[in-house]
């Protein structure tokens, strides 16, 4: 059975981009829930940096993920270098001001999960994944 080809935002022989999945589920990006916060504004912000990452960084959307009482919930993965010397996935609680994302574009750009440590400051915002 041949191999199953590589997502179009991975270019041929490059590895697996660190990538952020961003919660817009029930809690997460609802304006109700967090008022003073520009969801899509972030969302647009992400996209841009991951269309000027040179394949460096991808960004996905995805429906609730989680921890609800934490929202909004961006979840951090690796790059596929990381991964093969085994790190996870950074589950990161309470994304809502540009200071977070500041610190997670910084964290992402210095190799992520597994190459790189967090900031400080978003160190303290690392939450628990939910249990299957």
């Amino acid at each position: 059975m041949p191999a199953a080809a590589a997502p179009s935002w991975i270019r041929p022989g490059a590895s697996r981009p660190c990538t952020l999945v961003v919660c817009r589920g029930c809690c997460c990006g609802d304006a109700r829930k967090h008022p003073g916060t520009d969801h899509a504004g972030q969302l647009r912000r992400l996209r841009e940096a991951a269309a000027a990452s040179d394949g460096r960084l991808a960004v996905r959307t995805s429906d609730c993920l989680g921890p609800c009482g934490q929202a909004n919930i961006v979840v951090v993965q690796p790059s596929g270098e990381a991964r093969r010397r085994g790190a996870k996935a950074a589950w990161i609680g309470f994304t809502l001001d540009d200071d977070c994302l500041d610190d997670i574009l910084a964290w992402v750009e210095a190799g992520g999960p597994g190459l790189a440590p967090p900031p400080a400051t978003l160190a303290l915002q690392l939450v628990d994944p939910p249990r299957k």
